[in-house]
Protein backbone atom coordinates (compact mmCIF):
# COMPACT_ATOMS: atom_id res chain seq x y z
CA UNK A 1 0.00 0.00 0.00
CA UNK A 2 2.84 2.38 0.83
CA UNK A 3 4.52 1.82 -2.54
CA UNK A 4 1.26 2.53 -4.37
CA UNK A 5 0.75 5.73 -2.41
CA UNK A 6 4.33 6.89 -3.08
CA UNK A 7 3.88 6.33 -6.80
CA UNK A 8 0.61 8.28 -6.69
CA UNK A 9 2.29 11.10 -4.73
CA UNK A 10 5.15 11.42 -7.23
CA UNK A 11 2.65 11.43 -10.09
CA UNK A 12 0.54 14.10 -8.36
CA UNK A 13 3.59 16.29 -7.68
CA UNK A 14 4.67 15.98 -11.32
CA UNK A 15 1.21 16.93 -12.61
CA UNK A 16 0.87 19.88 -10.22
CA UNK A 17 4.35 21.15 -11.14
CA UNK A 18 3.37 21.01 -14.82
CA UNK A 19 0.19 22.93 -14.06
CA UNK A 20 2.13 25.47 -11.99
CA UNK A 21 4.54 26.00 -14.85
CA UNK A 22 1.62 26.61 -17.22
CA UNK A 23 0.14 29.06 -14.71
CA UNK A 24 3.42 30.97 -14.43
CA UNK A 25 3.66 31.25 -18.21
CA UNK A 26 0.01 32.27 -18.68
CA UNK A 27 0.02 34.88 -15.89
CA UNK A 28 3.51 36.20 -16.82
CA UNK A 29 4.87 35.71 -13.33
CA UNK A 30 8.42 37.11 -13.16
CA UNK A 31 11.32 34.64 -13.10
CA UNK A 32 12.43 35.75 -9.62
CA UNK A 33 8.99 34.93 -8.09
CA UNK A 34 8.53 31.55 -9.77
CA UNK A 35 10.66 29.52 -7.31
CA UNK A 36 8.57 30.85 -4.41
CA UNK A 37 5.35 29.87 -6.21
CA UNK A 38 6.66 26.35 -6.89
CA UNK A 39 7.93 25.98 -3.32
CA UNK A 40 4.61 27.05 -1.81
CA UNK A 41 2.55 24.74 -4.00
CA UNK A 42 4.89 21.78 -3.43
CA UNK A 43 4.86 22.24 0.35
CA UNK A 44 1.07 22.52 0.48
CA UNK A 45 0.61 19.49 -1.79
CA UNK A 46 3.06 17.45 0.30
CA UNK A 47 1.13 18.31 3.47
CA UNK A 48 -2.11 17.34 1.73
CA UNK A 49 -0.65 14.01 0.56
CA UNK A 50 0.78 13.19 4.01
CA UNK A 51 -2.48 13.98 5.77
CA UNK A 52 -4.37 11.88 3.23
CA UNK A 53 -2.01 8.95 3.77
CA UNK A 54 -2.32 9.22 7.55
CA UNK A 55 -6.10 9.36 7.24
CA UNK A 56 -6.13 6.20 5.12
CA UNK A 57 -3.59 4.45 7.38
CA UNK A 58 -5.59 5.11 10.55
CA UNK A 59 -8.79 3.73 9.03
CA UNK A 60 -7.25 0.35 8.18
Amino acid sequence: MLITFIIFAVFALFIFNSLTDALCIKKNIPEERQPKVFQTINILLTILLLSGYLNIWTQI
